[in-house]
């Protein structure tokens, strides 16, 4: 009798079992109809938004049985978390944030640069400070977001001014936080990016310390994806890059419009916007000698200067092909 239980026993868990596979079966035939590619965004003032809102994406993703999954963030080391976890396929970052990724180990590429970032980052101060110039930090309270582009141009700053960071109270926020402490005087300085830059110089009559082509260095911005991701849908990578290059081309051939566009998206008034759009142009390139160059400078700082804990090479994390393809008239 006890044998013929087990029995029965072993035979109910081999057809709970096949149950099981069938259904986890369908449900994967099930979910693999309907493929889903996560994008990111920033608040930042890109053709992407233009791609987005217009709904150029969600129509060329359509055509191939993709919905889009979109998460806003607020600055680049958060989409990196999101990389890291398989939550994010591809996004824009500024140059700072690839290279805390990769000193990371996340498994990632630069797949176009979007804008050379001459004039995107500042450290901004108040319009009636005393503060003139980098030195003048020490013993300052500076707000930024660390991991950021802003983060990697202070860096930069001091290490041309001779300036130990140590000496300079460096306050780690986020653009929502930094944005109050700013206007109210509780830092006496805020390393940030466009638009934050705009918001401040144009509505608030704020100054720029510095940008970035005052020290001679870019900030360069790059669209990146997962490397799984490209490994497994090169197609979707070519038309994610293809419908960018068409916010980036109508951005460019209908300034007026373009500034009416993010203006009446964002609530913003239209001399802000315009002050935006001239500190960060946009033109989708290969990634060259020269970026790759300003990268490795930046990370061989942060070694330096022990914030990052191992030397990378950047070149490792640039894939140019895609952009290649599509500039050559390919897709």
């Amino acid at each position: 009798m006890k044998k013929r239980f087990l029995f029965m026993l072993a035979l109910f868990a081999l057809l709970l079992a096949a149950c099981s596979s069938d259904s986890e079966s369908e449900n994967k035939n099930s979910s693999s109809s309907t493929k889903t590619i996560n994008l990111g965004i920033q608040q930042v003032l890109s053709p992407l938004w233009i791609a987005k809102e217009k709904g150029w994406l969600e129509e060329a993703f359509e055509e191939v049985g993709v919905k889009i999954n979109w998460t806003e963030f607020q600055s680049g080391p958060p989409q990196f978390e999101g990389i890291a976890a398989g939550k994010l396929d591809i996004t824009e970052v500024g140059n700072t944030p690839p290279l805390s990724g990769q000193a990371a180990g996340i498994d990632f590429k630069e797949i176009a640069l979007l804008s050379k970032g001459k004039t995107n980052n500042a450290v901004l101060i108040p319009e009636d400070s005393d503060i003139k110039s980098i030195k003048d930090l020490i013993g300052k309270k500076v707000a930024v977001a660390k991991g950021s582009s802003a983060y990697g141009l202070l860096y930069e700053a001091f290490d041309k001014e001779g300036v130990d960071p140590s000496k300079v109270e460096i306050i780690q926020l986020q653009p929502d936080e930094a944005q109050p402490a700013f206007e109210n005087g509780t830092v006496d300085a805020w390393a940030t990016w466009e638009p934050f830059i705009s918001y401040q110089t144009v509505g608030n009559h704020a100054k720029a310390l510095i940008k970035c082509e005052d020290i001679g260095v870019f900030s360069p911005l790059f669209t990146i994806a997962r490397t799984d991701f490209i490994e497994e849908n090169p197609e979707l990578v070519s038309i994610y890059l293809k419908v960018y290059k068409k916010a980036t081309d109508w951005l460019n051939e209908h300034p007026e419009e373009a500034v009416q566009f993010f203006a009446d998206l964002k609530g913003l008034d239209p001399v802000v916007v315009e002050e935006v759009l001239k500190n960060t142009p946009y033109e989708m390139q290969v990634i060259e000698e020269d970026v790759i160059e300003s990268q490795q400078r930046v990370a061989d700082l942060f070694v330096e200067q022990g914030v990052f804990g191992n030397k990378i090479d950047v070149e490792t994390v640039v894939e140019n092909r895609f952009i290649e393809k599509l500039l050559k008239g390919g897709e």
